[in-house]
């Protein structure tokens, strides 16, 4: 049964195999927050193998037969997994609603690409029996890379985020990172491939897919042990309130809502949580989320005064709030920085972040200038575009260890996001998802974050506008949460962090042995056969 279907998917071709390949990119978002059905791999990737396979069948070359192959299944997988995009084109549908089409189809169509040079480049390499595995798996993660890093990188959903669901297997993160973990993704789930193979290309196809099993049992055993010996520990003396306001967009960028929004996020963060509760006054550090004010915080002295008189001595607000850069006076403020205030309870400021990574198109425009001179704007409507902070730095926090703020998707790029010999005790990720509604993106988000936190040793504190807001321990313990499209305030301790992860201190080195070691055996794997 199995050989008879990868025959037909071997020699379907044309819009057949287009089709099957759409399916089954799209299928695998499965694997991916929220519905985690990550076994749905074992039967998408081998398909991936069989098309590949197939590629000399068909009016064009093998190489680019792979390469149309694997940009429907990127795109399939894309269109999939980042349809969400298009709820931020309907905020301001009047201005922005024609080009929701545009980028719900138009982003996956560029991120394919990368699909499609890695599905090429595994043809190049490919071989018959078990070794083609691997050599899909490694050009496949320097295909994930490549999208991770150029053009500013967007490695959304990269497929190592597969095995980042039940929590023991998310450890594995902490050893070789999210890219080492893609290559481990694919090489594990595409393995039932060479169940199909004949007898004289893989003598014993049995062995491949059983070894990929211990692989998986090897991380989820190592993951279940790291769980089992490292506690939870807390900060003392510090206390956590994260408010999340569930605020409209519309209200995030209306000058008017000005004291609707102060007086909500004043009524929440005062808010009594339970009988024994006094509110605001036994809270030493509040956080509120990303971009949170419809106005320049620090240019507004009432709200200042009201932010001192509701901190209690010795409490500090973290916040995200859009900065105006220094002007002359009376020069019109036409950019603006994205930023993170740390506000002592005397309404002073103790520090400032300013967001690095900028998101194409919706905080700047590429070819700024250009685009803006045919009438096109970025979706927050700032001319001109946000201006990017100069680097990522750890800010020191009164009464707190030093954190690292992470503005939105920040937090989703791996070996970025803590800069060198800056170690923190924590990170705190502010971000407003409320652009995206409520859809798959808030999840796969918070899922992105929350791996970060593994890889790197480091607890994470999460303020979303709507959700999901959470803390989470080094190893990736929710320890408390508020769903999506919710308001309402999160109270914990800090959880500590424990010592700096292998990933932490080498970086990507294991997945470039991966890589290296892949290549290898498949490169001797083709000798072999063209010295029969």
């Amino acid at each position: 049964m199995l050989v008879r279907i990868a025959h037909s998917i071997m020699l379907a071709s044309g819009w057949r195999r287009a089709a099957i390949m759409f399916v089954a990119g799209a299928v695998s978002v499965l694997a991916l927050a929220p519905f985690n059905a990550w076994p749905v791999m074992f039967v998408t990737f081998p398909v991936a193998v069989w098309t590949i396979d197939g590629a000399a069948n068909g009016r064009y070359g093998s190489t680019l037969n792979a390469a149309i192959a694997g940009w429907c299944f990127g795109f399939g997988y894309f269109v999939a997994g980042l349809y969400w995009i298009g709820y931020a084109f309907l905020v301001d549908a009047k201005t922005f609603g024609w080009l929701l089409p545009i980028a719900v189809s138009g982003l996956p169509a560029y991120l394919a690409i990368y699909t499609a040079l890695g599905f090429a480049a595994a043809r190049l390499l490919w071989t018959r029996g078990p070794a083609r595995i691997l050599g899909l798996a490694v050009t496949l993660t320097v295909a994930e890379w490549l999208r991770g890093h150029l053009l500013t990188g967007f490695p959304w959903n990269t497929y190592g985020y597969a095995l980042t669901e039940p929590l023991a297997l998310a450890q594995s993160v902490a050893l070789v990172g999210v890219w080492g973990l893609t290559f481990l993704a694919v090489a594990i789930f595409a393995s039932p491939a060479v169940l199909a193979d004949e007898k004289n290309d893989t003598p014993n196809p049995w062995r491949a897919p059983v070894a990929a099993l211990c692989v998986l049992a090897a991380l989820s055993g190592y993951g279940a042990m790291r769980l089992m010996l490292t506690p939870t520990s807390y900060v003392k003396n510090v206390k956590l309130r994260i408010m999340q306001p569930n605020l409209q967009q519309d209200d995030k960028f209306n000058y008017s809502a000005k004291d609707a929004v102060m007086a909500r996020y004043l009524r929440l963060s005062d808010r009594a949580t339970g009988p024994q509760s006094s509110g605001i006054r036994d809270v030493t550090h509040l956080i509120w989320p990303e971009s949170a004010f419809p106005f320049f915080l620090t240019r507004e002295p009432d709200v200042m005064k009201q932010i001192a008189d509701l901190l209690a001595p010795g409490a500090v607000l973290i916040t995200g709030a859009v900065r105006a850069p220094s002007t002359p006076p009376g020069e019109r403020i036409s950019r603006a920085y994205n930023s993170v205030y740390v506000i002592d309870h005397d309404g002073s400021i103790d520090g400032i972040y300013d967001k690095v990574h900028l998101v194409p198109f919706g905080e700047y425009l590429p070819f700024q200038s250009l685009l803006e001179s045919i009438g096109l704007e970025q979706l927050t409507k700032v001319r001109g575009g946000f201006i990017a902070g100069d680097r990522r730095r750890a800010m020191s926090v009164p009464g707190a260890p030093k954190m690292i703020p992470l503005i939105c998707y920040e937090a989703i790029f791996p070996g970025q996001a803590i800069p060198p010999h800056e170690r923190p005790g924590w990170i705190v990720n502010v971000t407003n998802d409320a652009w995206f509604g409520i859809s798959t993106g808030p999840y796969q988000h918070f899922q992105q974050a929350r791996v970060l936190a593994i890889a790197e040793g480091l607890p994470l504190v999460r303020a979303a506008n709507d959700g999901i807001s959470a803390v989470v321990d080094p190893v990736g313990r929710v320890i408390h949460s508020l769903p999506l499209g919710a308001e309402g305030v999160l109270d914990s301790s800090l959880p500590r962090p424990i010592a700096p992860t292998v990933y932490a201190r080498f970086g990507d080195i294991a997945s470039l042995l991966f890589g290296i070691v892949g290549l290898a055996l498949v490169l001797r794997a083709r000798a072999r056969r063209q010295g029969r």
